[in-house]
């Protein structure tokens, strides 16, 4: 079988998430054959703002801001991704989750390229004006690149519905009229779709069951640790034992992580993060940390957190049957060489996290028409474009004897690649 390649010892060491988008890329470009100048062009993002943002603070005093946004390609569409508000943020994370996004949307086969945007700031640290004061700024400096016809942005990591709204009011101010389709993942009231809040971890779903289906196992009563309390991983512990009947045995969130063998009541687990600020400490459980979590045996991992938490270390030791990646790059290449070798199905990122930008593709088309759905519409062509998507990679997987991620690329890759030359860019 052929396997992700491995980077250099001195490349792993670094784990830049650019990096490793590349060499991703340049696997399924030898695989696919693709023409020098257009592997050339998919390397690199087709444009980038860098911008400062000046804030009034609460104690009267000015703070500075570094920001960005990423078009990486709109061969095939308006660039689409979300906006990051991270401390840690770096330019070269957000060129990836760009890169990745390119792919995504692609692999679901929706008429858009990829793009990301960031700012770095702790976000737990500002007031809500201060936060508020923060989006405007970010939106009045990348405004000039943003539109519906141009660029979407969305919610992503310490970003939220509210702020998607302040943006979107700041860029119709700007405009002059309403302009709510600039944004996707806003709230209801303002244009947002239904179903957008758990798209991502719904679509996951979606997949694990096809992924289960395909594997020849029952997910009833099956085993599921969720490293990430977010958005998507809330989600996840929610819908799976909803959608797949899993049994919810672990979650972490950035303070660490809590584990019972006989499973975990998610409401309770939800609601005691709301009044302590973590899951950590929930009754009836024991603690375990970030790490420990990804190697429990359990028969589902579902990593949704952050980038690089599998690696070539801790890769031989994880005992799961399924990885669900809802995170964006969870899985070094050096680690998923080795779960190849061992067997273990990975579900791969910009596959198993698509439902969120495919809703919000929704979303756009609810915007564009003035007209809106209900929830179980919207449920219904969520599951239609997953499970079409998981099958095709699945497909091509066995095709080309790949592991799941250079087959989810050799598809995305493909599609944007006869999109470039239709165009006439090379």
């Amino acid at each position: 079988m052929v396997t992700t390649m491995v980077l250099p010892t001195e490349a792993r060491e670094r784990l830049n998430s650019f990096e490793i988008a590349q060499a991703q890329l340049d696997q399924a470009a030898a695989l696919l054959n693709l023409e020098p100048a257009i592997h050339a062009l998919l390397r690199e993002p087709m444009r980038e703002l860098h911008v400062t943002l000046t804030v009034k603070m609460d104690d009267g005093s000015t703070r500075i801001f570094k920001g960005f946004r990423v078009q990486y390609n709109d061969s095939r569409g308006p660039t689409k991704g979300g906006i990051r508000f991270h401390p840690d943020e770096t330019i070269d994370t957000i060129r990836a989750l760009a890169a990745w996004m390119t792919w995504k949307c692609a692999v679901v086969d929706i008429p858009l390229g990829g793009g990301k945007g960031g700012v770095i700031c702790n976000p737990k640290e500002l007031s809500l004006r201060e936060l508020e004061q923060l989006s405007r700024a970010y939106v009045r400096q990348v405004g000039r690149i943003l539109g519906p016809e141009m660029d979407i942005p969305a919610p992503d990591v310490y970003t939220t519905p509210q702020i998607m709204a302040w943006m979107a009011d700041e860029y119709s101010m700007l405009r002059g009229q309403n302009e709510f389709g600039v944004i996707t993942g806003k709230p209801l009231a303002l244009g947002g779709s239904q179903g957008r809040e758990d798209a991502t971890a719904r679509g996951g779903m979606y997949c694990i069951r096809e992924a289960a289906k395909v594997l020849g196992f029952d997910t009833h009563g099956a085993t599921m640790a969720i490293q990430g309390f977010g958005n998507a991983g809330r989600f996840a512990a929610k819908l799976g034992p909803e959608l797949l009947g899993v049994t919810v045995v672990a979650v972490s969130d950035s303070r660490g992580g809590i584990y019972n063998p006989g499973g975990l009541d998610v409401q309770a687990v939800i609601e005691h993060k709301q009044r302590t600020g973590s899951v950590v400490g929930f009754p009836g459980a024991q603690p375990i940390s970030n790490e420990a979590l990804l190697e429990l045996d359990v028969d589902i991992l579902v990593p949704s957190a952050m980038e690089n938490v599998i690696t070539g270390y801790n890769a031989p030791r994880i005992k799961a049957r399924i990885i669900a990646e809802l995170a964006n790059g969870p899985t070094t290449p050096e680690a998923d060489r080795i779960l190849a070798e061992r067997g273990i199905y990975v579900i791969p990122d910009f596959l198993c996290n698509a439902g969120g930008v495919t809703v919000s593709y929704f979303e756009m088309v609810q915007n564009a028409y003035d007209r809106y759905w209900s929830a179980e519409t919207v449920h219904a062509r969520l599951d239609e474009k997953m499970t079409r998507a998981f099958h095709d990679v699945h497909k091509k997987a066995l095709e080309l004897d790949v592991d799941n991620r250079l087959a989810a690329y050799c598809v995305a890759v493909g599609r944007v690649a006869e999109a470039v030359r239709l165009r006439g860019w090379v």
